[in-house]
């Protein structure tokens, strides 16, 4: 563990009042107003830029721009800190100027053109050396200058090892993230996922799953599975469940092995606090926590683990006026505060609304894999997409042969590349095996050394690592093939583990991808309430006049359309319910009928009168806060259609949110205490994968019903509420 600086003794220069950047080229002139602007138009096109006003008009001004950015000083940029949307520098941006003095005074008067010029003339050791002296702005500015060439051959030069139970990013090594994501979060299903990625010589960096269910008890029982699976196949490696911070710090207080403690970074305060919930005040007391009392402590040498990826703060559009990249720099200026075990990209997995195409993602992704490893992080790349997006595997691909080549520190194992429960396309055991085999690389030292005696991995003496005899059979940790074929039924889309080399057979590719194929169609899908049933909704327009304008602006489908808003007046009612396509009508269509019926049912019996649902067309989730807006209800339920997955089933997969309106004196009072926020307007409660392979949509009703009478009850949603029912006392014995 490292002392923290308290935030109040990082210097940071008081910021200035915007400047115009300004130059001639030919016989055009242009002119750029503030450092936020101007770093925007020096970047390469995106969606989210674009969005957001921030791209530059066309190429010509983008070159401008460079050419004015080239010139500025590091000097220049550090006396100039980026402010947020009321003027003032944010914890996040602070953060940030906890820099090396020394090393930045070193290059404090060197343009940013003479010190590009200079990282691709140094080695790895003062390449690591300038950074330690970098904001993330700075780094962010350095990177709009570099073609992929550069960004490849600096980030290559550096390496950022670290050791838990395993070290990763040896030189010689590409390390993986094992996830075995379940819709239902079911065991047998999980240990299945463990089981193949294990087999095919991935999670050698971290068995790491998401949560399908945020809560106490179920992240403690998916703690201790990981680490029974962990201990049966004595695989050396660390265990995680990504859930939030909170719960994860609430099951290490039971006891739960906490080995990684992850967590969500964003680039700005705002969207840090408002929509992660989270401080950097309380980062600084999870990671004090770990140091003292997580499983791995006091071995481990780091135990922290980041996810970051450009695009959240403009999606919730918390940006202020920042571009990505030089958000997404901020977040690893923020990381790099807490020295992680692993931080991991994921640059694409929002979808067109950030980053549109297969350029743009490969783009951004080597980016900010230059980014962190600039600033000293551990970098693990997750270059992913949508089905929403124009992004594909081949791009995918292209983009993870590259980052190898740039000296990544690892890469996911998705099963098949397919992730369960999250909805989206990542690399999978086998795309890390073939990066391997292309780029004579291995495992960690330690587990391959397991992979070794396993027969997953081989090797004649000191000659090369290949594939072994049980190299992609899960069947080597299970005691029959009835136990296997038992696993196997528990998978959604387990298309078999049938391979061809490091490569999955044929057969399997081609039923994997004809399903992607489908998955897609559910995209286009319109809204149709007569597959609805009898429900007798009222329909209410978003500002998206067409599907297209939905799939790539999520501002204007958590808007409602201004004559529609002039027709709607508070009404006298507990909860409203919200139907939305989201990103899939066919979820809607499926599974609206059936839970529909059983949630207005749940309500009823308990008294809690309901409003007229709501239909709404091409909407998101933020537009519950429009409607709680304008009808003051408790509480708003928004049943929408989340993006398809990997299979045509999961195509049909709706969530549930749950938005409770902070309302009241007391209860405004309660939950800015919890928060630290006073200006806080809605808390979240999420149920998601409600869909016949997750859960099913009868079930779903009374589950949601029953979590919207527990809001309703404690007044309040989200992490306070999960706090609220993990400390109430028990009810008195009759």
């Amino acid at each position: 563990m490292h002392e923290l600086t308290p935030l109040a003794e990082i210097p940071v220069p008081e910021p200035r009042a915007d400047e115009d950047y300004e130059i001639r080229l030919l016989d055009r002139d242009f002119r750029f107003t503030g450092l936020k602007a101007l770093l925007g138009a020096s970047d390469t096109g995106k969606a989210g830029d674009r969005l957001a006003g921030l791209d530059a008009e066309d190429e010509v001004a983008r070159e401008a721009a460079r050419a004015i950015l080239s010139e500025l000083t590091v000097r220049h940029l550090h006396e100039r800190p980026l402010t947020d949307h009321k003027g003032r520098v944010d914890t996040v941006m602070r953060v940030n100027y906890e820099v090396d003095a020394d090393a930045h005074e070193e290059i404090a008067d060197l343009t940013l053109g003479e010190l590009k010029d200079r990282l691709l003339r140094g080695d790895g050791e003062e390449i690591a050396r300038i950074g330690s002296g970098l904001t993330g702005v700075e780094a962010a500015a350095l990177t709009k200058l570099m073609d992929v060439h550069e960004l490849i051959l600096i980030a290559g030069r550096l390496r950022a090892p670290t050791t838990a139970r395993t070290t990763i990013g040896q030189r010689g090594t590409l390390s993986s993230r094992l996830q075995p994501n379940h819709p239902t979060d079911d065991l047998d299903g999980v240990t299945l996922l463990v089981y193949t990625g294990l087999s095919l010589g991935a999670g050698d960096c971290l068995i790491g799953l998401n949560p399908a269910v945020d809560t106490v008890d179920n992240v403690t029982r998916l703690l201790t599975h990981l680490d029974g699976l962990r201990r049966d196949t004595g695989a050396p490696t660390q265990i995680c469940v990504l859930s939030h911070v909170k719960t994860q710090l609430a099951c290490l207080e039971r006891g739960a092995p906490v080995e990684i403690l992850f967590q969500s970074l964003a680039g700005t305060e705002r969207t840090l606090g408002e929509e992660f919930d989270l401080s950097v005040d309380e980062l600084d007391g999870a990671y004090r926590t770990m140091a003292e009392h997580g499983a791995l402590a006091p071995g481990a040498e780091q135990f922290m683990y980041f996810e970051t990826g450009q695009g959240s703060e403009l999606t919730y559009d918390k940006h202020d006026g920042i571009d990505m990249a030089t958000c997404e720099a901020l977040c690893y200026g923020l990381a790099r505060r807490y020295d992680p075990f692993m931080v991991n990209n994921v640059t694409g997995f929002i979808g067109p609304e950030t980053h549109r195409d297969d350029f743009e993602m490969i783009l951004a992704n080597l980016q900010d894999h230059f980014m962190g490893k600039l600033l000293g992080l551990p970098m693990g790349m997750a270059p992913c997409y949508t089905l929403h997006s124009e992004i594909g595997i081949e791009g995918h691909q292209m983009a993870t042969q590259m980052l190898t080549a740039a000296g990544a520190n690892y890469f996911m194992d998705v099963y098949l590349s397919i992730d369960r429960m999250l909805a989206y396309f990542d690399t999978s055991g086998h795309d890390d095996q073939t990066l391997r085999e292309i780029h004579g690389l291995t495992p960690a030292v330690e587990y391959l050394e397991w992979a070794l005696e396993r027969g997953i991995f081989a090797r004649d003496g000191d000659g090369p690592v290949r594939r072994g005899p049980r190299w992609g059979d899960p069947a080597t940790f299970c005691d029959s093939e009835a136990e296997l074929a038992r696993l196997r039924e528990r998978v959604p889309a387990a298309y078999g583990s049938d391979n061809a080399g490091p490569r999955p057979a044929n057969r399997v590719t081609r039923a994997m991808r004809a399903d992607q194929a489908l998955a897609r169609e559910a995209i286009r899908a319109e809204l149709d309430e007569a597959q609805l049933g009898d429900i007798g909704f009222r329909t209410i327009a978003t500002a998206a006049a067409n599907k297209e304008e939905h799939l790539n602006d999520p501002g204007i489908g958590a808007r409602l359309a201004s004559d529609e808003l002039k027709g709607l007046e508070p009404e006298d009612a507990d909860v409203q319910i919200v139907v939305s396509d989201g990103l899939s009508a066919e979820a809607v269509h499926r599974n609206v009928p059936e839970l529909l019926p059983v949630l207005l049912d749940g309500l009823a019996s308990r008294d809690v009168a309901t409003g007229t649902p709501i239909l709404v067309p091409y909407g998101r989730v933020k537009v519950a806060e429009a409607v709680g807006d304008a009808l003051e209800p408790q509480l708003v339920i928004v049943l929408i259609g989340e993006r398809p997955g990997g299979d045509a089933r999961s195509s049909r997969s709706l969530s549930a949110y749950l938005a409770f309106r902070i309302d009241g004196e007391d209860v405004r009072r309660a939950a800015a205490e919890f928060s630290g926020r006073p200006d806080g307007r809605y808390e979240y409660t999420v149920i998601s994968n409600v869909y016949e392979g997750g859960l099913p949509p009868a079930e779903a009703g009374s589950v949601i019903a029953e979590r919207a009478l527990a809001i309703l009850e404690h007044r309040a949603a989200g992490n306070r509420l999960a706090h609220l029912l993990r400390t109430a006392e028990p009810a008195p014995r009759a």
